[in-house]
């Protein structure tokens, strides 16, 4: 693949000059409402799935194949993106898939079937996720080092605000006017970019002799193995993982094909992904950390919402009420964080904030039944200004010294890894659930027996509970009352698994920050191109 600083469809790098022009700072900025909007959208449907599903009249199961959908698209993509920018030129191939994104999204809410919404998902993913690595390589290569913090926050945002809001658009949105009008939230914002990097973006000359000249081994690898993976990672925990025929052969599938694609990048001449910059000290442990905060990310956005709808009965839009605290704090800090980064070693700001925010998950493993939407402002607000401190320095310590012809690769391959941390997060942390929860039916139940005086008090209240509320068959309503009490057991373990969940993502994140030590100290605004 052709050098992103050399090919005439690339980026021109920046200048001698120490500050973006106007032009640029525009351009760079509406390739970000394009990452913000990509972002969104892993998240939007979330809160709104049930509906979703009974709008297109699926069941509960196949319903997460409309999420699966979208972040198979989006994943597979991200990696090829340099590529196809040099092929079809920067400008071309953002405007374009910057017209697709909204068009795939809007047909959404006209898909009546599980096919259809699949389908139009995927592509809606496709295209979404070009936006992500372009907005931040526009960072990368539209400004010079010492602007590049300030790009790097306003990416952040994009990252950490977007997943923490989805629910909350998403909900206030289905319950108010339908789920249909979460597909049509793109069309404003991405006629807007489109229109502004139209304006600003230089015309280049589309180089398609480059297809001949691809790593298309490369390409049809690690689309299978990516795609197989993916589907693993969403439905093992639903399918009881290796119990399931389906999924043996899909991680199979997942393993050979990505095993053939590391081999492939390792020895062709022109990789597709550039896996060599892993070996660079900064980049690989912050690529590293990368997925250990995608991971925390992703998961506490997915584990949340799931507490509150399963224990507390919260609808689409209270979820969203909920998650709204992790994300409003970030508008106002984030922008802060260069400043700080001017002042004080990037290394210690990241660790900073990963230490907070995994404080705040620990704030959550002695859940009780209590515990409902208030209890959680205090570890939301924290969790904010802890996500907030994060990426922007950790982005800087990951890019410094990588130089500007490696900069869209660099950029792919964090994007791609991180967004593939949360997946395998989410996947992990729901079979975490499931399985502590079950541990802790287990042990519970074993203390449930009818010789203790205090189980069976329990069960006389709940039988004349139900006697008095229109069980009049004695032993009807003590039937009942064991279901209760069953149910009172279950509901408690679940609370348990949800407590000992938070403290897993708590211990990665503490994983994280001392990983993130480990690197050199980046230079005064280093960014791509830093050496």
């Amino acid at each position: 693949m052709s050098s992103i600083a050399t090919t005439p469809g690339a980026i021109p790098q920046p200048g001698a000059s120490t500050k973006a022009s106007t032009r640029e700072w525009i351009a760079v900025l509406a390739g970000m409402i394009g990452a913000f909007m990509a972002i969104l959208n892993i998240q939007i449907t979330n809160a709104s799935l049930l509906d979703i599903e009974g709008g297109i009249g699926t069941g509960v199961d196949n319903g997460a194949w409309i999420s699966t959908s979208y972040l198979i698209g989006e994943i597979v993509v991200i990696p090829l993106t340099a590529y196809f920018s040099n092929v079809f030129s920067f400008r071309r191939y953002i405007l374009v898939n910057s017209i697709l994104f909204p068009l795939f999204s809007m047909a959404c809410a006209f898909a009546h079937d599980l096919g259809t919404m699949i389908l139009l998902r995927g592509l809606q993913g496709f295209a979404g996720g070009v936006l992500i690595p372009m907005a931040f390589t526009m960072v990368l290569t539209k400004l010079p080092k010492n602007q590049q913090p300030l790009g790097l926050a306003v990416f952040a945002l994009s990252v950490t605000f977007a997943p923490a809001i989805g629910p909350t658009i998403g909900g206030y949105l289905t319950e108010n006017y339908g789920w249909q009008t979460i597909f049509f939230i793109n069309t404003i914002p991405s006629l807007l970019m489109a229109a502004a990097l139209a304006l600003t973006l230089e015309k280049q000359p589309m180089q398609l002799h480059l297809l001949k000249e691809g790593d298309w081994a490369g390409i049809v690898t690690m689309a299978i193995g990516l795609s197989a993976l993916q589907t693993v990672l969403e439905e093992g925990n639903k399918d009881d993982w290796f119990s399931s025929p389906f999924i043996v052969k899909l991680a199979i599938v997942a393993f050979v094909f990505l095993a053939a694609f590391i081999w492939i990048e390792l020895t062709v001449k022109k990789p597709l992904v550039k896996l060599r910059l892993l070996t660079q000290r900064n980049f690989g442990i912050g690529v590293l950390v990368n997925v250990l905060v995608g991971v925390a990310l992703f998961g506490t956005v997915y584990i949340l919402p799931q507490y509150l709808g399963q224990v507390q009965r919260y609808n689409a839009e209270q979820i969203g009420n909920v998650l709204a605290w992790t994300g409003l704090p970030q508008l106002l800090l984030i922008p802060l964080v260069p400043v700080l980064m001017k002042r004080f070693d990037a290394r210690y700001i990241g660790f900073l904030g990963i230490s907070i925010f995994a404080i705040s998950c620990f704030m959550n493993i002695t859940l009780s039944a209590n515990n409902a939407g208030d209890q959680f402002w205090i570890p939301n607000i924290v969790r904010a200004i802890g996500q907030a401190l994060v990426l922007t320095p950790i982005t800087a310590i990951t890019t410094a010294g990588i130089a500007p012809a490696d900069a869209a690769a660099a950029s792919g391959l964090t994007n791609m890894l991180r967004n593939l941390g949360g997946a395998v997060g989410t996947a992990s942390l729901g079979t975490i659930l499931t399985k502590r929860e079950q541990f802790h039916s287990n042990i519970i139940g074993q203390s449930i027996t009818l010789t203790r005086d205090e189980v069976r008090d329990r069960l006389t209240q709940l039988t004349g509970y139900f006697t008095q509320h229109g069980v009049t068959d004695p032993a009807v309503a003590s039937q009942k009352a064991i279901v209760a009490l069953g149910q009172i057991v279950k509901r408690q373990a679940l609370i348990m698994g949800f407590s000992d969940t938070f403290a897993v993502i708590g211990v990665v994140l503490a994983l994280a920050a001392f990983a993130l030590l480990l690197t050199k100290k980046p230079q005064a605004g280093a960014g791509a191109g830093a050496h």
